[in-house]
């Protein structure tokens, strides 16, 4: 619903503001003027002055109304949010359905034949988790800026993958408990003394019995990843601008928190936390309505670092 809910039309305000002309009553000629958007940015930035200021529920002197203010560049904050809620979103459910995939295939892999497999799985997830996440993403994002998966919607394809790859051990901890479980029932059993094959039997007689952990730890998941996303625009990584992103308009207005453009950091802000919470409410709700005792004893160690992203 983006285009719809902003105030401008992105491409207009966001994207290609010298290709774009508006009119407007100007009061020195007596009469409407016209002027490219571009223009019309650079003179309604907001720079912490009040002269130099378009905050929020007001109108520039180019009639257009901002109902979240304007940014340091003078677009229109409300139009960056929606459309950067939009890439938070296809970057953060790419990213966690990919470790979410390769999550479950490996914990059931490591339930169904153990032994050796499950000590490979083991080694490479305690290696991974080893790392430091954030360094990790640092460093694999600025090493692969110059790939061909890079230009991918602005980065974001990459930046999904990236985040997949250095996240499924948090996710694999979580599912391989349930699956050793599963692994153990007689079905099981008996679907192998039949002859059927280990494909056969981790698809349809052990992966059902896991959908319901899938669903709680992958939204769970979901708003770490997005904080995660929002952290590397901040730090000007990932998201290739003028891409909008709710990190990049946090970063851009941390120089002027405490003067008048104070909404530019603060309202991209409190959509980040928002978002975040919601996310875990959810699953705090899925994980109540699939396994109402879960909520009895303490906390797992793999539970308490899925919940964050592992971030």
């Amino acid at each position: 619903f983006a285009p719809s809910l902003g105030t401008t039309p992105a491409e207009q305000n966001l994207y290609s503001p010298f290709s774009h002309t508006i009119q407007y009553y100007d009061a020195d000629v007596g009469g409407v003027a016209e002027t490219l958007v571009g223009n019309a940015n650079a003179q309604t930035r907001s720079v912490g002055y009040p002269m130099e200021n378009v905050g929020p529920g007001s109108y520039d002197q180019f009639d257009r109304f901002h109902p979240f203010g304007t940014l340091t560049d003078g677009k229109d904050l409300l139009t960056f949010l929606v459309h950067g809620a939009r890439v938070s979103l296809v970057v953060g459910l790419l990213s966690v359905g990919t470790s979410t995939v390769i999550a479950a295939a490996f914990a059931l892999i490591s339930a169904y034949y153990r032994g050796v497999a499950d000590l490979l799985l083991v080694v490479t997830s305690d290696t991974v988790m080893g790392v430091p996440r954030l360094l990790l993403l640092i460093l694999l994002t600025v090493l692969l800026a110059d790939t061909s998966l890079a230009g991918a919607y602005n980065g974001g394809v990459l930046l999904a993958l990236i985040l997949a790859a250095t996240g499924w051990p948090f996710l694999w901890r979580a599912f391989r408990g349930p699956a050793l479980q599963v692994s153990e029932k007689d079905w099981v059993d008996a679907a192998r003394n039949y002859g059927q094959s280990p494909t056969g039997i981790m698809r349809y007689h052990m992966l059902p019995y896991l959908v319901g952990y899938l669903l709680i730890y992958s939204s769970l998941v979901l708003g770490g990843v997005i904080l995660a996303i929002a952290g590397l625009s901040f730090l000007g990584l990932g998201i290739t601008p003028p891409t909008p992103e709710w990190g990049r308009a946090v970063d851009m207005g941390r120089e002027y928190v405490a003067t008048e453009s104070w909404h530019i950091s603060l309202i991209p802000g409190a959509m980040v936390t928002l978002v975040v919470i919601g996310f875990n409410a959810v699953g705090d709700a899925l994980r109540d309505a699939v396994d109402p005792q879960s909520d009895t004893g303490a906390t797992d160690a793999s539970e308490t670092e899925s919940r964050g992203g592992g971030v």
